[in-house]
């Protein structure tokens, strides 16, 4: 409990940012970590940690988040997706945007196959 109560004093924290990631600050939990080497005992880290694109990154870290505490903890999901109704808004529009586009790249695949 001390330490709960600790993390929230100004100054306890070495980066201020720490206690705004932590678990259930946002009512999710945590993204898996991973550190050194890139492979033990035949897991591998994902790719996209290894790509040093940090968008990228961000979005698997949140993607995670969401699919642990929907899984582990429905209650604390459902507070998140409350509060954030904007995130699946944006997320649907991604996902319009990207069929969108590969129905484009087929009908162009089509169109030139029928050319040749």
């Amino acid at each position: 409990m001390i330490d709960a109560v600790s993390r929230m004093v100004p100054g306890v924290l070495g980066n201020e940012d720490s206690g705004e990631t932590e678990s259930f600050s946002n009512y999710l939990l945590e993204y898996p970590q991973y550190s050194r080497p890139e492979e033990w005992n035949g897991q591998k880290v994902p790719e996209v940690l290894l790509s040093g694109n940090h968008e990228k990154v961000e979005e698997w870290r949140l993607t995670q988040s969401l699919e642990r505490t929907k899984e582990l903890r429905p209650d604390l999901y459902e507070k998140w997706a409350a509060e954030n109704q904007d995130y699946f808004e944006r997320l649907r529009r991604r996902e319009a945007r990207k069929r969108q586009k590969e129905e484009r790249r087929l009908r162009k695949a089509q169109e030139m196959s029928h050319i040749n």
